[in-house]
Order: structure tokens, then C-alpha cells, then sequence
């Protein structure tokens, strides 16, 4: 796609390099289906009730409209893009959009009286976020069917002409904006048949678009004839490439903008790779002029490596990097190369091989994909199992037939999403239509040529219990395993329901006091003031004094939005040419220090209920990436259940706390899905225990203030002061901090200082939110955004907190009453963890977490959730504590993919590889 052209802004800004290549497949999955089908398909039929009856067949869902405002109501069901095309296709035009008139009125000029329509869409197994522009040729079937049901297309049937097709491409674009969804034209691209060109155009006189933009909203496609694309190459085609779906769907939006902020600014690596990734399409359609498969296979792969990983190094991953190796190093000369489809690898995916290997790839593709994605499961935000395609080149597009009598039936998993809901209602309740399809489908019951749709009824109306291995790795074992505190649990569910705790509650009263600190309540670090005490910090590393501690016990749910992978093991980055996992690259900055001072600190990792098991078994397999000082795991022994949320919780979420507006579809598109939530938690109970997803997705840390706790009751802590007694000091920080290391400077300044605690902070940027340091009422500490009594509060602080905090031992155990000898005395360590927590404030965050189901399908549900902060340590008046301004090179947190590009553009990733010494 010559460098993401076909977003619509590139498209219309520079329509000359808006080209892309663009295929029309049928697939069915290799080992399973006889032989491939078109991936999509599309059903309308006239029904004799007046309403619009919308069915999913793969979503397993189904909605009877009866109001015009029901069908803008995209976000209340699965059903928002049926309900687009209904809309995009004329059916209800947008401009009725706010209208409270019944359906009725419309169809019965549309389709007559007291007649509906019945629209079902159906997705042949194909997963949600596989790359393959499912979502957007699944809209335009739905508009083009919609169109020839209501005479404004030229043919009921067959294919469509080049006009008729401009128009369902046009409708398509119309639907997915009125859905608040977006992408770029190619992936309409299914409308028209076999192998394509699809190319920006010149806006000319007479255009909409002339005088405004370059280039034409909608681009040119132009289908390769036989004598450009001959039928031996697409055979060809055919016989080498390998098409799979890798397992992984990711939301692709911000790939997106940063590939349009760099065309904005014109980077000149960049552009100079937009201008080679224009050649290689050339140099790909000359190839298939004559038939060279190994050479498009050479291409593509140049493609992938070279321009789009220039411009976006993000459309990779570790996974789809360990693939590529692996079939190098298996097949040498006969793999001929890899082709990413779509906006990003991991999803829909294209190996290139010799046709004599073929079929064996196809195999060792399944196995590979299957024990790579196995071992990085906790790793990657995998949505299912990885798949082998088989494919066939579709030479139709889009194309419809007019079925009568027994022919004009359904497909069979219709009937076993409806026929449950039918046999509930009384036969004399089912309109005729209904009852005519019981009475067919009992017919076909009894002819045994019909077994599988048999059994597909059996399943849908007698469903099959958990198996003996799901039952063992239920919730509640779970919650035993790790130590659940239920009366804690009751007391917190208590207090929400009283509304004692809440969002609004965290806030501090609103008569506090905020204001910025001034010079002499900090050190700045960045003007060199902390280089007098750099011989008395390396003396220190030398005598083994200092420690480093990593938290990694959190799951990342704003990293991968909720997907609930391991994020100290996410391979991020490609650092000296390869791909970096957070812990990989902090074992490497503790090396450097170590081989600088000749004593390499022990380096203590905390893990939680979700993450010690992968972080052992990780370190295990690449055994500590050879880290040669001690690397121990402090495990986690406090977790906690997350609840449905409070529906106050959830207005002050998204009505009081300041957020982004979005383009005004969108912004709809977002209230409506609100309003959903709201309804589900109503629905569901306020408060009460969220179990319905897999087990890990229901519990939650309860904050990383219990990490030092933990270390004190696993005996972590204890085993190494009985190992190492010179030992007197941690360096805490967030696994995703990673320019944090142990700097001499910083540690002697904390050592002379005489402090129980020595926070690092940096200058706060925009995007910085979530609190900083702060005088409170007089008192200098770091205070949390949740704890913001006004949002405007946290725009007159000058500094953000980093979290990285140096950690006087004997002090801090002071502060919970206990010396190092009370260790091993585990009543006095719980009971002194028991009363230092109920002076630290409880804080209620709501956090988004997915729901996983049917073929890469995912919802998104707001959760309650329970946490207690470390940088509350702060409040506490007995804690001597310090304030060290640091480079934000060194204290910046990476809380979204998002922030990657950016903290390579500015240095921060070159400054980090030189803290590193790679294994």
C-alpha cells in the first residue's frame, strides 16, 4: 500500500503517491473447510411484521428496530454496522437522524404495508482485527444488497457495473463515518473483482473536492486485464503464498496517525522511505506483468523491511520477526519472502514460497505459529489461535442471487442463533413466516442428508457444560491461591455502595491547599549539583550497600488496552537490532553498573498473581539473560477482585474529568457505547463481583504500595540481608522507567542526605497527568491526580513523579515499626503491614479490560478495582523524605504504545541503549 497511502488525508493531499495493490479472495481454513467461500456474506429478505430485523449471524447477535432513533443508535448492540448500512444505503437517510417516528412509517414506502425487512450478515470465520478489510467489505455487501433490494443499483442480480460499484464504494466510506469507525479506501477494494489497482485521482473542475484538496475522495481502481495479470501468474500466485492469520488483532488507529503526522512533517528519513516504497509497487506490478512470484515475494519483503518499518517501526513485532527467522532459516532460498496485509504484521500475514514446498509450509506454518505464539502468549495480546489459510483469487466481487422456494433459505448457524428464541414463545405468538421456518427446518430434521445442520441445532439448543479443566482453574481457586482477603474485599464493596469511596471520593477536601514548590524544597539533578557525591555512591556499589528493585507485578491494561499481558516481558522495542523485552533491557543496565564497579547488585523483581509464573518461566528459558549477580522474584501475596462499577463512578468519569472531544460521529458513536455501559451496570448490580470473563481478567493488583509488604512477608528481603548484611539500600522504580539505573551520584546524594526516602521527579510536559509533587497544606509531597481536589490544581505543578525512589533499608523498616531481626517474626511483619495500611488512603480507579470471545471478537468493560499508591509515602509526617529533579530521559514512564515513536524520535532510546550492556 506504498507506505499506508490510501488514508483518506494522504489520498486527497497527495493523490500521485496514493497507489496500492489490492486482491479479492475467497478463504477457507486449511485442514477444515472442503474448499474456500467468499469471507462474507449478506441476507435480506421482505418479513411480514413492519419492523427492520437486524441479525449477526457471527456475533450471535440479533435487534428488532422499531423507532428511527433506534437504528443511530449504533453503539447499543453488535449491530452498529448493519445499522450504517441501513442508513449509508438510503433505506433511513442520515438526515432523519434525531426523528422519534416509528420504522413503520418509512418501510411502509420502502416495502409496503405492514411488511419489514430482515438484514443478517454473516462472517465466515474470520477474526475481528485480522488485517483482511473483513468489517469494511462486509458494509459494502450490506450496502450493495441493500441497494439492489430497493431498485438503486442497475441489476437485482449478478455482479455490479463500474458505476454502481463507485457508488456502494462511496456509501461504504459514508457508512463507516456515520459509525464513528474510519480506515483508508482499499479496504473497499472487495466491491470489484480479482486483481486490482487502486490509485489516488486529481480533483478537477466540476469535483466536490476542487479548490479544497489535491486529490479526489474516492480513487481510481482499475481491475488488471488478462494481459497485464495473466491467469498462469495468478496461479501461480496461488501456489506459493502461504496466507495466515497470526493469532494477533490489534487496534491499528494509532499506526494510523503517526504514519499521518510523519507525512505532515515531512521527516526526511521518511519520506525519502514513502518515495521507495512508491518504486516498489512499481517494481511489483512489473513482476506480475511477467509472471515472477519469487521476485514480488523479493519485494514485498524489501517492503515490509525497509520503507514501512522506516516510517513506522511499530508495524512490527517480536513475534512476526521470530516467524520470518524461522522460515529463513527452515526453507533458506525456497522462502522467497513475507508480505504484511493490512495496516500492521501479527494478524493477516502473507509467506511467500517456492511451489514446491508449498504444501509442507502450509503445515510447518500451523505448527510454528502455534508453539510461537504458545510461548509469547503472556507476552503479546494475543485474540486466538493462529491459522492457516487456503485461498482462491475471487473473480466476481461483489455478487448477489435472488434465491426462491426451498432454495431461499438461511444459513444454518441463523437458525441455531434463532430457533432457541423461537421454541420459548408459543407457537400462536410466531408470526407465519416463523412458524413456515419451524415447519421447514423439522422437515429437514428428518432427512438424515442434513446431519450437520442437525447437530449445529442440537448444539445451539442444548449447550455443553464447562469441561473438568475449566472447572479447575475457576475464579475462586484462584482467589484461594493468592491469599483473597474476602473481609477486606466486603468492607471496600461496603464503602462503595455508602459511597465512602468513589471517584469523586479520592479527591482530597476542597478547602486543601495545592501549590508548587519552590527551589529550596528540591535538588536539581540536571545542572550536575549531585556530581560532589559520585565517589561515595561508587564506593557503595563497590561494598555491595544497594539493590535494585523492578516493579513488574502490574498487567499493563493501558499498554495493550486492557488486554492483560505480562508488561515487563512485551518485547517493546528494537534495540541494538533486536526487540527488548523492559526486563531484558534493566538487566542490562544493572550489568553495565556491575562490570563498571566490579559488584553487580542483586536485582529483585516483584511479580503478582498473573505475572510470577511467566516472568519465572521467561527468565528460566533465557536464564536471566545472563545476568551474572542474583535476580530474585519477590512474589506478590495480596490481590484483589475486581467489581462492576458504580454508575456515579462512571458519569464523574465521563462527564466531570476532562477529556479528549472527538469528530462529531465519533463522539456519538462514544456517548451511545457509554450509555450501554451505563445499562450494563445497572443491569449487571453496582458493585458486585465482576466474574464474567476468564479468571485472570477478574482479579486485579491492589496497588504497588504493597510491593514493599510483599517483600517483607515472602522473605525475600530477609534472605538477602542474611546473604548479603553490608547491604543498606533499594533503588524502587517502574518497570516501565527505563532510563532508571543506578547512578553513583544519585545514590551517594541520597546516602548523605541522611533521608528515609529520595523521590526522583522530572519536569512535567503536557501530557503529563495523573498528579506531582506538590505542597499540601504546607507539607511537600508527591500527591496523586486521583487525590486532586480541582483538576486546574495539577497546572500549577512543575514536576511529575517518575516513581524511581532510593530506599534508606533500616529507615523504612523503622517507619513500620520493625528492625531487621523482626523478619522472620511473621505475626509482627503482618501486623505491622496492617497498621501502616490503614493510615494509607484507598484509592477507586476504574480500568478497562477485555472480554475475549468467538473469533477475535473483544469487548471492553470498565471495571471497579481498589488501590493503595506508593508515593503516599509522602503524606506520612515520621518519613523523612527528598525531592531529586532528574532528566526526563531517565524518569519518563512509557504508558502507551503510543508514546514509542516519540521517545525514539527524541533520544530517550539511543540514551537507554548506552546504559546498556546486551548479553
Amino acid at each position: 500500500h506504498s507506505g499506508w497511502s490510501d488514508i483518506f488525508f494522504l489520498g486527497m493531499d497527495f493523490p500521485a503517491g496514493a497507489q496500492v495493490i489490492n486482491a479479492s479472495v475467497n478463504l477457507g481454513v486449511h485442514n477444515r473447510d472442503a474448499h474456500p467461500t467468499p469471507p462474507i456474506e449478506t441476507y435480506l429478505r421482505v418479513i411480514d411484521e413492519p419492523v427492520l430485523r437486524l441479525v449477526s449471524v457471527d456475533l450471535k447477535a440479533h435487534a428488532v428496530v422499531r423507532t428511527i432513533s433506534e437504528v443511530f443508535d449504533f453503539a447499543a448492540d453488535y449491530l452498529g454496522l448493519v445499522k450504517a448500512a441501513v442508513i449509508a444505503s438510503g433505506i433511513v437517510p442520515p438526515g432523519m437522524e434525531g426523528c422519534d417516528q416509528s420504522v413503520q412509517d418509512v418501510l411502509s414506502r420502502v416495502v409496503g404495508p405492514n411488511l419489514g425487512l430482515e438484514i443478517v450478515s454473516k462472517v465466515n470465520d474470520i477474526p475481528k482485527g485480522s488485517r483482511l478489510a473483513v468489517s469494511t467489505n462486509l458494509l459494502g455487501s450490506l450496502i450493495s444488497i441493500c441497494m439492489r433490494a430497493t431498485g438503486q443499483v442497475t441489476s437485482l442480480e449478478g455482479g455490479c457495473d463500474e458505476a454502481d460499484r463507485r457508488i456502494i464504494a462511496a456509501r461504504a466510506i459514508l457508512g463507516e463515518w456515520i459509525g464513528g469507525s474510519g480506515g483508508g479506501w482499499q479496504d473497499s477494494g472487495g466491491v470489484w473483482p480479482g486483481i486490482k489497482l487502486i490509485t489516488g485521482a486529481e480533483a478537477q473542475e466540476g469535483d466536490p473536492e476542487a479548490g479544497i484538496s489535491r486529490g479526489r475522495l474516492l480513487p481510481q481502481h482499475t481491475v488488471f486485464s488478462e494481459e497485464e495479470v495473466s491467469a498462469e501468474t495468478r496461479q501461480k500466485l496461488q501456489n506459493s503464498l502461504v496466507l495466515v492469520h497470526g493469532g494477533m488483532a490489534q487496534n491499528v488507529g494509532p499506526i494510523l496517525e503517526m504514519v499521518t503526522e510523519k507525512y505532515l512533517l515531512r521527516s526526511p528519513q521518511e519520506w525519502e522511505a514513502r518515495k521507495d516504497a512508491i518504486r516498489i509497487l512499481q517494481d511489483i506490478r512489473a513482476a506480475l506483468r511477467t509472471g515472477d512470484i519469487r521476485r514480488v515475494g523479493q519485494l514485498t519483503h524489501e517492503n515490509f523491511f525497509g520503507p514501512l518499518q522506516t516510517i513506522i517501526p511499530w508495524c512490527t513485532n517480536r513475534y512476526t520477526q521470530e516467524l520470518v527467522e524461522q522460515a529463513q532459516a527452515k526453507y533458506g532460498e525456497q522462502f522467497w519472502g513475507f508480505w504484511m496485509l493490512g495496516g500492521m504484521a501479527g494478524g493477516g500475514m502473507g509467506f511467500i514460497f517456492d511451489p514446491a514446498v508449498k504444501p509442507e509450509a502450509q503445515e510447518w506454518m500451523q505448527e510454528v505459529m502455534s508453539a510461537t505464539k504458545k510461548r509469547m502468549q503472556t507476552r503479546l495480546p494475543f485474540a486466538m489461535d493462529p491459522v492457516v489459510y487456503d485461498f482462491e483469487i475471487n473473480d466476481k466481487g461483489t455478487w448477489s442471487e435472488l434465491r426462491h422456494g426451498k432454495a431461499a433459505r438461511m444459513p444454518d448457524e441463523y437458525y441455531a442463533l434463532l430457533v432457541p428464541t423461537w421454541l420459548q414463545t408459543a407457537r400462536r405468538n410466531l408470526s407465519p413466516l416463523f412458524r413456515r421456518e419451524l415447519e421447514r427446518l423439522g422437515e429437514d430434521m428428518r432427512d438424515d442428508s442434513e446431519s450437520r445442520r442437525r447437530q449445529t441445532l442440537i448444539e445451539s439448543v442444548f449447550p455443553t457444560t464447562q469441561s473438568a479443566a475449566e472447572a479447575t482453574n475457576s475464579l475462586d481457586e484462584l482467589l484461594a491461591q493468592f491469599g483473597f482477603d474476602r473481609h477486606l474485599h466486603e468492607q471496600v464493596r461496603t464503602d462503595l455502595r455508602s459511597g465512602r469511596y468513589g471517584l469523586a471520593q479520592n479527591r482530597l477536601s476542597a478547602n486543601t491547599s495545592i501549590q508548587n514548590v519552590d527551589a529550596a524544597d528540591i535538588t536539581d539533578a540536571r545542572r550536575g549539583d549531585l556530581q560532589q557525591y559520585r565517589q561515595a555512591g561508587e564506593q557503595l556499589i563497590r561494598e555491595g550497600q544497594v539493590a535494585v528493585l523492578t516493579l513488574a507485578a502490574g498487567i499493563g491494561s493501558r499498554w495493550t488496552e486492557g488486554a492483560g499481558v505480562v508488561k515487563g516481558l512485551h518485547p517493546f522495542c528494537q534495540l541494538n537490532g533486536r526487540h527488548r523485552s523492559f526486563l531484558e533491557v534493566h538487566l542490562a543496565k544493572s550489568r553495565k553498573v556491575g562490570q563498571a564497579y566490579g559488584s553487580f547488585m542483586p536485582h529483585i523483581i516483584t511479580t503478582g498473581y498473573m505475572t510470577h509464573q511467566p516472568i519465572a518461566d521467561y527468565l528460566r528459558h533465557v536464564e536471566n539473560h545472563h545476568y551474572p549477580g542474583q535476580v530474585l522474584l519477590s512474589e506478590g501475596r495480596y490481590v484483589g477482585l475486581r467489581m462492576v462499577p458504580m454508575v456515579r463512578d462512571l458519569q464523574f468519569a465521563w462527564e466531570e474529568m476532562p477529556q479528549q472531544m472527538l469528530d462529531e460521529q465519533q463522539q456519538k458513536v462514544r456517548d451511545s457505547l457509554r450509555t450501554a455501559l451505563m445499562s450494563w451496570a445497572r443491569q449487571t448490580g453496582e458493585a458486585t463481583d465482576y466474574r464474567d470473563n476468564m479468571p485472570t481478567q477478574c482479579l486485579h493488583p491492589v496497588g504497588h504500595w504493597y510491593e514493599i509488604p510483599n517483600l517483607l512477608r515472602n522473605g525475600t528481603l530477609a534472605n538477602l540481608l542474611d546473604q548479603q548484611p553490608q547491604l543498606n539500600y533499594l533503588m524502587l522504580h517502574n518497570v516501565d522507567t527505563l532510563g532508571a539505573t543506578v547512578d553513583p551520584c544519585m545514590l551517594g546524594y541520597h546516602q548523605q542526605s541522611g533521608g528515609a526516602l529520595t523521590f526522583e521527579v522530572i519536569g512535567r510536559r503536557l501530557e503529563d497527568r495523573g498528579g506531582g509533587l506538590a505542597k499540601v497544606n504546607g507539607r511537600v509531597r508527591l500527591l496523586e491526580g486521583l487525590a486532586m481536589p480541582r483538576e486546574k490544581d495539577e497546572f500549577k505543578l512543575s514536576y511529575y513523579n517518575s516513581m524511581t525512589t532510593w530506599i534508606s533499608i533500616d529507615k523504612l523498616l523503622k517507619t513500620f515499626g520493625l528492625v531487621r531481626g523482626d523478619l522472620r517474626n511473621t505475626d509482627k511483619v503482618d501486623h505491622a503491614i496492617r497498621e501502616l495500611a490503614q493510615r494509607m488512603p484507598t484509592y477507586i480507579t476504574l480500568k478497562d479490560v477485555k472480554k475475549r470471545w468467538g473469533h477475535g471478537q473483544e469487548d471492553v468493560f470498565p471495571v471497579s478495582q481498589f488501590e493503595k499508591l506508593w508515593s503516599d509515602m509522602t503524606a506520612l509526617p515520621e518519613v523523612d523524605c527528598r525531592f531529586v529533579v532528574v532528566p526526563m530521559v531517565r524518569g519518563q514512564q512509557m504508558k502507551h504504545q503510543a508514546q514509542l515513536d516519540g521517545w525514539v524520535r527524541d533520544g530517550s532510546a539511543k540514551y537507554v541503549e548506552q546504559l546498556c550492556q546486551w548479553s
